[in-house]
């Protein structure tokens, strides 16, 4: 673990401006209290904090298209795989113990504590509020910071930790404060890690309730340059952690500890939440952003990271909506029959349905002439418009989520019920048919989750919350050792 930190830390005080902020030099002491000593360089540390988050070897990539989802089974892996992309092969095997996929995995977590550290320094000189800065802004800032550290110290949960239920290996997690190139994070067991996620969190909602834009504006305003703010670096809230993104966040940790109560109210308080027009806070947007062929539905996110190049580098693996393309072996794709597959629960509904119809490129042929179909969700065409809000983002947190969250969690079928057909109104689907028990509405839920958020990187992690031994397309059992993702082989590891 040592290493990485000393790697980590190095970087983490290379702020400087958005262009160069990676800039590393020996004089890092110097460094750091240069980028702090102005309110401008607060600011240019935070994007450089999403900068971070969005690429490749987290969120990116790794940690919503690639890597995760193969860890879910996902994707098609054919054996050619085992020579072509070891990494992907051992990784859909649950081989951790493989070269290649210790590598894939020594790669997300350097990049998550990357971020995590860099989000500590800026935590840090926030509150010495040695710096000339209004009240308002320094507690956006630390909102923010403490609400980074936290989506990411979540995942580390959720990859690395041990079953939240019903699980009978306890492992211990780095929970990183650190902000300095000798220091080293304690580890902590299970119970404390989850404290520490807990009072991050609220720290975070403290310190943005009231200061956040959003209370005043809606996001449709803050998207928008005629809204005058006095800073115009607090417009666009739908790319940062806002108020309601970290409620998003507490009600999906609440989700996978198994504490369905709080993961209840918290989703509920979001769906049910008015904006400063007093219009419901944020709807589900298939109807409105699928027919504008925004796959992404930006206009129900309540979390993005922007990408200006996410079109080629998510589509040279996905290959995305292009026609008289060729799928070869090592291309991320589905057969015919998994996508069946994967809508074989709501198979009455694929006339209409917006995601199958919209998400998926069924023209898309292997070698071999086979259909192979590829993900569209973060593909565009080349005379697409409105680029950076619409199109070139990579979903976070979304109110589909929020929805799926409620409908797990409802306590009677009537209150599932209705919020599920809502949910399915959005993916233009009507008729639903009703649950008629709370254990089917869990079933299909997983299989939502499966199906809406296929290449986000959420379906692992449904999987290891509900301690699940058989998967779709895993012949296998999957046993404990399957979702207990190895920390990497490092100087120090209190669990070995």
């Amino acid at each position: 673990m040592k290493k990485y930190i000393l790697l980590l830390t190095t970087f983490a005080f290379c702020f400087s401006s958005c262009d160069d902020w990676l800039d590393v030099r020996s004089e890092n002491s110097q460094k750091e209290e240069e980028q702090f000593s102005d309110y401008k360089g607060f600011k240019d540390a935070l994007t450089g904090c999403y900068m971070k988050m969005a690429e490749e070897s987290t969120y990116g990539q790794a940690l919503t298209m690639t890597h995760i989802e193969t860890l879910a089974n996902l994707w098609e892996c054919p054996n050619v795989l085992e020579d072509n992309s070891p990494d992907r092969y051992q990784l859909n095997n649950h081989n951790y113990s493989g070269n290649n996929a210790q590598s894939a995995i020594e790669s997300i977590y350097a990049g998550l504590f990357n971020i995590i550290a860099q989000a500590n320094v800026i935590i840090k000189h926030a509150e010495e509020e040695n710096v000339a800065m209004s009240s308002t802004y320094r507690s956006i800032i630390a909102g923010e910071a403490y609400a980074i550290r936290t989506y990411c110290q979540l995942d580390v949960l959720r990859l690395f930790g041990q079953l939240p239920q019903g699980g009978s290996q306890q492992i211990n997690l780095p929970y990183s404060f650190c902000t300095g190139v000798d220091e080293m994070p304690a580890y902590y067991n299970f119970e404390e890690y989850v404290k520490l996620l807990k009072a991050d969190i609220e720290k975070a909602l403290s310190l943005l309730k009231d200061n956040d834009p959003i209370f005043d504006y809606t996001f449709s305003d803050l998207n928008s340059s005629s809204t005058l703010l006095e800073d115009d670096f607090y417009y666009y809230r739908q790319s940062r952690l806002n108020y309601w993104a970290v409620k998003a966040m507490q009600a999906r940790m609440y989700l996978y500890l198994g504490d369905a109560s709080n993961a209840s109210t918290a989703a509920l308080e979001i769906i049910n939440a008015k904006d400063a027009e007093e219009k419901t806070l944020m709807p589900l947007s298939g109807l409105s952003d699928m027919p504008n062929k925004y796959y992404g539905l930006p206009s129900e996110c309540l979390f993005y990271l922007s990408k200006y190049n996410l079109k080629e580098s998510a589509n040279a693996y996905l290959l995305g909506g292009e026609n008289g393309i060729t799928a070869y072996e090592t291309s991320y794709v589905l057969t015919e029959s998994r996508l069946a597959d994967l809508y074989a629960s709501v198979s009455y509904s694929t006339g209409s349905h917006n995601r199958y119809n919209n998400w998926w490129n069924r023209t898309v042929k292997n070698n071999s002439a086979v259909i192979s179909p590829t993900l569209k969700k973060y593909w565009y065409t080349d005379d697409a418009t409105n680029l950076m809000l619409k199109h070139q983002i990579i979903p976070m947190l979304r109110m589909s989520e929020i929805y799926l969250i409620a409908i797990e969690t409802a306590t009677d079928l009537a209150t599932a019920n209705s919020l599920y057909a809502e949910y399915m109104r959005a993916c233009a689907v009507t008729n639903v048919p009703t649950f008629s028990s709370l254990e089917e509405v869990k079933a299909e839920v997983i299989n939502e989750y499966r199906r809406e958020f296929f290449g986000e990187g959420q379906m692992f992690y449904t999987y290891k919350r509900n301690f699940a031994t058989k998967i779709l397309w895993n012949n296998n059992d999957m046993i404990e050792e399957n979702y207990l993702v190895p920390l990497p082989l490092t100087e120090y590891n209190p669990n070995k």
